[in-house]
């Protein structure tokens, strides 16, 4: 059995985090010690590194629930199911990835156009592009 520090520790996250969990209904303390420690068990550890791994593919807590659902009930779910939450997820990340390059070149494109020196910004091109991104201010 593991209580909440030791087990914050072997996973390398936070006792908040395990707590947070807890609340969320993805943990549960096996049992709780005589002085009222939460204590975990090994199926506990084995769930929280499944939470872990699937956070750091991206997965947010509502997948990471779903996830867990079809795991504990498998003979329920099929594969497509785990598949489809994947690749939405995946999906979801290409947005993201396309909508920051979008970011990444208009920031590039800012300051190209800025002269970077010292002198006051009253006539900074950078200003100047984002009060004007519609054309319409003088």
């Amino acid at each position: 059995m593991f209580r909440i520090g030791q087990l914050a520790k072997l996973l390398n996250v936070s006792t908040d985090t395990l707590r947070y969990y807890e609340q969320q209904g993805l943990l549960a303390a096996s049992e709780r010690s005589a002085a009222g420690y939460r204590l975990y068990d090994e199926h506990a550890v084995e769930r929280m590194r499944f939470i872990v791994r699937a956070k750091e593919v991206g997965f947010n807590l509502k997948d990471i629930q779903e996830l867990l659902s079809i795991k504990i009930e498998k003979q329920m779910h099929s594969c497509e199911e785990v598949k489809t939450l994947t690749l939405q997820k995946r999906d979801w990340v290409r947005e993201k990835i396309a909508e920051l390059s979008m970011f990444e070149r208009s920031l590039t494109l800012l300051a190209s156009q800025c002269c970077g020196g010292d002198e006051p910004a009253n006539a900074c091109s950078i200003l100047t592009a984002l009060e004007d991104l519609d054309g319409t201010h003088q």
